[in-house]
């Protein structure tokens, strides 16, 4: 893993990766479509014509209009958004939420298991670029 940057926003904590962004938001926020500016704003930073998938760190408690999904399904590189929570209440309100977001999307108890999926997404895209390259 190469080198990574972090964030301290109003209501949340950003941590950039190579391939991956992590945030974490503080108890009580509410996430709406403005949000999504912020979201596009870090990811046209650092990840300019790369791919990146966004991990959400529910270690709190907050609200998300669904309809922020519709707006972050057309960041171009994007591929997909993991959810990790232990909580119950949590991962179904990810669940719900996961059917106004039209790329993969999965929820996990644990960062670890958030973070194999990642590499494996990050993996499969990037054997369908080398494929379309060499077709």
């Amino acid at each position: 893993m190469g080198m990574f940057y972090s964030y301290d926003l109003v209501g949340a904590k950003v941590f950039v990766f190579d391939e991956f962004m992590v945030n974490q938001i503080e108890e009580g926020v509410i996430i709406t479509p403005k949000d999504n500016e912020i979201l596009r704003e870090i990811i046209d930073k650092h990840f300019t014509n790369k791919p990146v998938i966004y991990i959400s760190n529910r270690h709190f408690s907050y609200s998300v209009d669904p309809l922020t999904y519709l707006g972050t399904s057309k960041i171009h590189n994007l591929l997909a958004i993991a959810i990790v929570s232990d909580k119950p209440i949590a991962r179904d309100n990810a669940l719900f939420e996961s059917n106004f977001y039209d790329k993969p999307f999965e929820v996990f108890e644990t960062l670890s298991l958030a973070m194999e999926w990642v590499h494996k997404i990050i993996l499969h895209e990037y054997k369908e670029v080398k494929q379309l390259k060499q077709g």
